[in-house]
C-alpha cells in the first residue's frame, strides 16, 4: 500500500522512496541524481556518500549496526495485531496484516531487542516503515510498552528508533490509547532515573511524535527528517500562510530548540555509545 503519495514542500512521499532502496545494481540519489552502486550504498549503512541522503532503513538494520558486533537477543516477535473492528476500506484489515507480514517478514511495525552498545546492556526498540507506514497500533505500542518495561525491570537504558506516519487509522481509539500507555510506561522509566534516548528518523510523525517519541532525555535525529505531528501541507491550509523554509525537518527543529542534535547515521552508533558511558557514570 502506498503511504504519502503526495510529493509537495520537498518531502519524500511514497513507502519506496522512504523505507526502500530501489531494485537493480544502481541506485539513484534523489537529492543529486548521482548514481552509484548498491553495495557500495549498502556498506555506507543506505547513506549516499557525496550528499549524505539517507535511505530509510529497516529495524533489524538498525540493530545490526547499533548493537555491538550485530549480537542482540529479539522479544515479542510472536504478538500479532488483530481486527477488533472488522475495518474495510479499499480493501480489509486482514488482507493489509497479512500483506506486511509477507512482505516484511516482520510481525509488526516494530521490534524489540536487547544486547550492548559500547558494552553497556540496552532496551532498544525499532520501527519500520515498510510494515503499514510503520502506525502505531495496539500491538506496536505493546511492543514498545514492553521495551520500556524491559528496560525499568532491568535497570538498563531504553533506546526508541522512531520511524512511523502515525496511529493506525484501522484501530480507532485503540491506537490512540498507545499515546498514553507508552507516556505512562516512560514515567516509571524516569522515576527510577533511568535514561531514555529517543531517536528520531525520517518521518516520524503524528501520535508517534505526541507521545514517547518526544519524551526522551535526548533527542537525536538523522539529517533532514521529518518530524512533526501534522504535515506541513494541512499546517498550511489550517493557518493559510506560507510555512518557513525546511519547516519540520531535522535542522529547523534543532534551530528551534526541538531536538539535542543531529547525528550521521554513520556516527550513530560511536555518538549513542558516548552518551551512555555519561549517563551511566
Amino acid at each position: 500500500m502506498p503511504w504519502f503519495r503526495r510529493k509537495k514542500a520537498g518531502i519524500l512521499t511514497t513507502r519506496d522512496e522512504q523505507n526502500e532502496v530501489p531494485e537493480g545494481q544502481w541506485v539513484k540519489c534523489p537529492k543529486t541524481d548521482e548514481i552509484i552502486n548498491r553495495r557500495e550504498l549498502e556498506d555506507n549503512l543506505l547513506v549516499f556518500p557525496s550528499s549524505g541522503h539517507h535511505f530509510g532503513m529497516s529495524s533489524h538494520r538498525y540493530f545490526d549496526f547499533l548493537f555491538d558486533d550485530g549480537d542482540y537477543d529479539l522479544h515479542d516477535t510472536h504478538l500479532r495485531s488483530v481486527d477488533r473492528l472488522n475495518f474495510e476500506d479499499r480493501k480489509p484489515y486482514t488482507k493489509r496484516l497479512q500483506g506486511a507480514l509477507d512482505d516484511t517478514g516482520q510481525n509488526e511495525a516494530v521490534q524489540s531487542a536487547t544486547g550492548t552498545i559500547g558494552g553497556q546492556r540496552v532496551s532498544m526498540a525499532a520501527m519500520d516503515f515498510s510494515f503499514i507506514g510503520g502506525s502505531m497500533g495496539s500491538v506496536v505500542g505493546e511492543m514498545v510498552a514492553r521495551a520500556i518495561k524491559r528496560a525499568t525491570e532491568q535497570e538498563i537504558p531504553l533506546i526508541v528508533i522512531s520511524q512511523s506516519g502515525g496511529a493506525r487509522m484501522m484501530e480507532g481509539a485503540l491506537s490512540l490509547m498507545q499515546m498514553a500507555k507508552t507516556s505512562a510506561h516512560l514515567t516509571r522509566l524516569d522515576d527510577k532515573g533511568l535514561p531514555f534516548i529517543s531517536v528520531l528518523t525520517h518521518p516520524t510523525t503524528g501520535g508517534v511524535t505526541a507521545s514517547f517519541s518526544m519524551l526522551g532525555d535526548i533527542h537525536i535525529a538523522e539529517p533532514e527528517a521529518l518530524i512533526g505531528f501534522a504535515g506541513p501541507r494541512v499546517i498550511k491550509e489550517t493557518i493559510g500562510s506560507d510555512l518557513p523554509e525546511g519547516f519540520q525537518r531535522s535542522e529547523f527543529l534543532l534551530e528551534h530548540g526541538f531536538l539535542d542534535m543531529i547525528v550521521d547515521r554513520r556516527q550513530m552508533r560511536s555518538r549513542i555509545a558516548h552518551l551512555l558511558d555519561m549517563l551511566m557514570e
